[in-house]
């Protein structure tokens, strides 16, 4: 028998709550939640279930209201604003909808913006490499396309070798494409790398990328479901 493997993240009883009063949002309502090392977790439902606020709060870059979040031995509810900064910078690897690119800075560039302050960074050009972009490292982003700025943008969470991924909606802005050449090189980082990687999306069939899919609807987790395969990016239809 194989021990069993010490989760990423455990999450117990987490809420998030935004105003006070009548005026109250609950963005979060008491999640329970444990994430593996290398799993693909996909995070689906509709705007407003839950999901980005759970991802802010994975990230360091929220605090909820209540409840445990566990990175490891490190309790993120109640950690510092030093021990967050830290966390972020040296952990956790980010990618949005939008590319938030420097435009007078090359692809190159934009990637060492990141590796200029981590530990053990991954040089610029390996990571451009690994995203498909190794022969577009003088380019500008007005030189590429959409998904080539998205690659970038992946490229650049990725060359500080974090532990974990936050995707959130990355092929949101993007056709069917140029999103299947997104994903590709998500999945290609977590086989290669072994990077823990969460996904947000509203597209249900993206949902067949992960490991497993945690559905979420008004603040709550309505179901955890486990893929028995993954499904190859182009096999997907949206």
């Amino acid at each position: 028998m194989t021990a069993p493997r010490t989760p990423v993240f455990e999450v117990r009883g987490l809420r998030k709550t935004y105003g006070e009063g009548e005026a109250a949002v609950h963005a979060l309502r008491g999640i329970d939640l444990h994430i593996d090392p290398g799993e693909v977790l996909v995070l689906l439902g509709p705007s407003g279930s839950g999901k980005s606020t759970l991802l802010n709060i994975l990230g360091g870059l929220d605090r909820p209201t209540a409840g445990s979040v566990r990175f490891g031995e490190l309790e993120l509810a109640t950690a510092t604003d030093a021990v967050l900064t830290d966390y972020r910078r040296h952990h956790v690897g980010f990618v949005f909808q939008f590319y938030n690119l420097i435009a007078s800075l090359t692809a190159r560039e934009n990637v060492e913006l990141v590796t200029e302050v981590a530990d053990q960074p991954m040089p610029a050009e390996e990571a451009l490499d690994l995203v498909g972009l190794g022969e577009r490292l003088t380019h500008f982003p007005a030189q590429l396309s959409g998904g080539e700025q998205q690659r970038v943008a992946i490229a650049r969470a990725i060359a500080k070798r974090p532990a974990v991924l936050l995707c959130d909606e990355p092929t949101g802005a993007l056709d069917v494409a140029t999103g299947i050449r997104v994903l590709e090189s998500l999945l290609q980082i977590n086989e290669q790398l072994g990077t823990t990687m969460l996904l947000i999306t509203h597209n249900a069939d993206i949902a067949r990328l992960g490991d497993r899919v945690v559905r979420f609807a008004d603040g709550l987790i309505r179901s955890i479901e486990v893929n028995p395969q993954r499904v190859a990016p182009t096999e997907l239809h949206w």
